[in-house]
């Protein structure tokens, strides 16, 4: 099969976006990324996927740890300046949660320093063991074949 087809096929998967961002020195990096999930309770733990050529995988390295920054419907100009989706600078202002910087107004905010990692294929993955998390109500910003969207609203009651 070719990479489009796979592409395109991964592409049907509806997901949350996410900005990754850490911390090197006094400058701080941020990733526009959807490959993140939860996998464990008891430690709680996270991954996140990043590609190898990708210059945040060596800030991660060298910072040791990470947040993962869940974004709301109204931050899509955010993920798109992360992203490089944009040509105009716009200035990004930071929280900080456990010293790690953060998205302000995000759905939540995952702090984790790095666990262990694994190269697979072009990606690494970053096992994350979380140390703090906020979260802030909302509704999500969401990405589904190759385009932005939103939900409609959700009924929490049950």
């Amino acid at each position: 099969m070719d990479d489009k087809l796979f592409r395109q096929a991964m592409g049907r998967f509806a997901t949350g976006v996410t900005v990754i961002t850490t911390e090197v020195g006094e400058n701080i990096h941020g990733m526009t990324a959807n490959a993140f999930m939860s996998i464990s309770m008891d430690p709680k733990l996270v991954t996140i996927s990043i590609d190898n050529k990708a210059t945040m995988l060596e800030k991660i390295n060298i910072s040791g740890s990470y947040a993962v920054n869940i974004l709301s419907e109204q931050q899509k100009d955010i993920s798109m300046h992360f992203a490089g989706q944009t040509k105009e600078k716009k200035e990004i202002e930071f929280g900080r949660l456990m010293d790690v910087p953060v998205i302000k107004d995000s759905l939540a905010s995952v702090v984790c320093d790095v666990d262990r990692t694994y190269e697979v294929g072009d990606h690494t993955l970053f096992i994350g063991k979380v140390r703090e998390i906020e979260i802030k109500d909302g509704d999500p910003l969401l990405f589904y074949c190759g385009c932005y969207g939103t939900q409609e609203k959700v009924d929490y009651a049950r």
